[in-house]
């Protein structure tokens, strides 16, 4: 496969596109395992149907994996806490 006729531009923007592919399907893999994980039904759907570039993923992953991160994780340094006891 030849980019010549395509000049520095066109090759360089080839090679963007195939790196932000890459991200994007990265990025909806990690976000519909996290939904599956948590059973989040409607997320695991929106995530899968809607294409929005990576924004929707990186919401979900920033903002709602995040606040269940945080409050999992002092579920369990109470349970922890009351079992040492």
């Amino acid at each position: 496969m030849s980019f010549a006729g395509f000049g520095a531009i066109g090759v360089l923007g080839v090679i963007l596109l195939a790196i932000l592919l890459i991200v994007m399907i990265a990025l909806k893999g990690y976000a519909l395992w996290y939904a599956a994980k948590r059973n989040e039904k409607w997320w695991f759907i929106a995530i899968l149907v809607i294409n929005t570039a990576g924004i929707l993923e990186i919401v979900y992953l920033v903002f709602f994996v995040k606040k269940w991160h945080k409050r999992f994780k002092k579920t369990e340094d109470r349970n922890r806490d009351q079992s040492s006891q």
